[in-house]
């Protein structure tokens, strides 16, 4: 997979919160149509990556921040927890849970400008 495609309201308010708060880097962002933009947004050094999509019709608009149906739709991993959630939490972004211990490593959900549910989460490596 190379993209997941994100609706949202509004380009630039989207690029703002995840390059701005979240620290992803802008990979793309070209007109395609009068209405239409290729944008393109991930997390650095990530292979993968979102391409924010403006929601055209009521259909569309309904969804944004609701993608998944209320549960976690996303999943940012991070090599050191305590400092990304420390530094996530001091620009406001909003965490719904405490950070908690899991089999598979420490886990918070959080939200993001439009209540899309995200994990930041840092896994635990295993040697396989």
């Amino acid at each position: 997979m190379s993209l997941t495609a994100l609706l949202v309201h509004d380009y630039d308010e989207a690029i703002s919160f995840y390059v701005g708060k979240l620290g992803f880097e802008l990979r793309d962002n070209r007109p395609l149509t009068v209405e239409k933009r290729w944008v393109v947004v991930a997390p650095h050094g990530a292979a993968t990556g979102l391409l924010l999509a403006r929601a055209a019709d009521d259909t569309q608009r309904q969804a944004v921040g609701d993608q998944s149906g209320g549960r976690v739709f996303l999943f940012l991993e991070t090599d050191d927890f305590e400092r990304d959630h420390l530094a996530y939490t001091r620009l406001g972004i909003h965490f719904i849970e405490a950070p908690r211990r899991e089999p598979y490593g420490i886990v918070a959900v959080f939200e993001d400008l439009y209540g899309n549910r995200w994990d930041l989460i840092q896994l635990v490596r295993t040697d396989c």
